[in-house]
């Protein structure tokens, strides 16, 4: 079974992050990635740290099942090379700053002209309206301003999340709104303009959040491993390291009371619900605390599987990386990258039944040039040749 995006051909514009991570987002799934570079390189290619072959390690997290095509959109020659391709596409995508595509002269109303089934897909800071719009931004202060750093971290201060949550927030709703826009576009022939704000989609994830403000007008603060209306559901030290629990329902919390050799607090009316546990947080977790502090987290593990308590340890990526239901469900993978070799990658987490991974190990600058000019353009190799003189590719 081919993959469920095999047949659609996206020009892939950004770079960074959150683009990237939406590109190959589609790409894992059989879309024909087209990564168009300025001739020297995505900049993501110069961050480290760097694998021994000069390969940046962000930039390979991020570029997987794509191909790279290097094209200088600034002359005119590169320009005509870009619009023939999309004459035999069917997605444009970018994250420049409002206004960036229009300069080029490749914004979507010149690109519909030129292809009026053409997808186009816009990922900025704020999105291409409001008084945000011409604003550099980045993930940070898309954490920031969305509200996200201010319930993130313990105590008085605010904590930037470990992973790029608002990049990453982009490159997933991109992804799923070029599917959508595919699908619209099967039934009626029109293309669309998308446009995403950084700002928009992380705030969309603050959910139940907002949702609690809007029925009480309480700002929460940092809530550290908390859970704001579910007791207990966090952290705790253990003798020898850190897990987590999740007691959401009453049987999970009698299971964590008897795990825990607190039989006593079942019937306690302190605690006898969440709704009490919540009000009498602060009674309840050292003793909680106190208790976990007794054995290591592999006795709490037979202990808390035996009662059927959602819980999980606290692990470091090197444990990540090594656990056995991330290997059996392959995501890890390896891939054979032209210069490094063996490259070992994090894998698709879209399992579909019968489809093989179609993979392709992140491209070198410019890798695919000359084969996407020859073979889907038709030019010769002294046309190219010519290109590379011009400095067009």
């Amino acid at each position: 079974m081919q993959g469920l995006l095999a047949g659609a051909r996206i020009l892939d514009l950004s770079h960074m992050l959150a683009g990237p991570f939406g590109t190959m987002m589609m790409g894992d799934l059989g879309a024909e990635i087209i990564k168009i570079e300025p001739l020297e390189g995505d900049p993501m290619r110069l961050m480290g740290p760097h694998f021994l072959q000069g390969e940046s390690a962000y930039f390979i997290s991020a570029n997987r099942s794509k191909k790279s095509m290097t094209l200088n959109l600034q002359t005119e020659r590169g320009r005509t090379i870009f619009y023939q391709l999309v004459k035999v596409s069917d997605v444009v995508y970018d994250n420049f700053r409002p206004g960036v595509m229009h300069k080029l002269g490749i914004d979507y109303e010149t690109l519909k002209q030129i292809n009026p089934r053409i997808i186009a897909c816009s990922i900025s800071g704020f999105g291409q309206t409001g008084p945000y719009r011409d604003r550099p931004a980045f993930d940070i202060a898309i954490q920031g301003r969305s509200g996200a750093m201010s319930i993130t971290g313990t105590g008085e201060h605010p904590a930037r999340m470990g992973i790029a949550m608002g990049d990453l927030a982009g490159g997933m709703y991109a992804a799923f709104a070029i599917a959508a826009a595919l699908y619209h576009r099967e039934k009626t022939g029109e293309g669309c303009f998308i446009d995403l704000g950084l700002l928009d989609c992380l705030t969309s994830l603050l959910t139940y959040v907002a949702q609690y403000f809007f029925c009480d007008g309480i700002n929460p603060g940092p809530q550290g491993t908390e859970h704001m209306a579910v007791v207990p559901y966090q952290a705790f030290q253990t003798k020898d390291g850190y897990l987590v629990v999740a007691a959401l329902t009453e049987k999970f919390w009698q299971g964590l009371c008897r795990a825990l050799e607190l039989p006593h607090l079942i019937d306690d009316p302190r605690f006898i619900t969440n709704d009490a546990r919540r009000v009498n947080r602060a009674q309840l977790i050292p003793l909680l605390a106190e208790a976990f502090r007794q054995r290591t987290t592999d006795e709490w593990q037979a202990r808390l599987d035996a009662e059927s308590v959602p819980w999980g340890p606290i692990n470091k990526i090197d444990r990540v990386v090594s656990d056995p239901q991330i290997r059996a469900r392959r995501m890890i993978i390896e891939l054979e990258h032209p210069t490094i070799g063996k490259l070992p990658m994090l894998g698709n987490p879209v399992k579909v039944q019968g489809m093989a991974d179609p993979h392709i190990p992140p491209p070198l600058r410019g890798q695919h040039t000359r084969q996407i000019l020859s073979e889907l353009l038709g030019y010769s190799p002294e046309q190219i040749a010519e290109l590379e003189r011009e400095q067009v590719i």
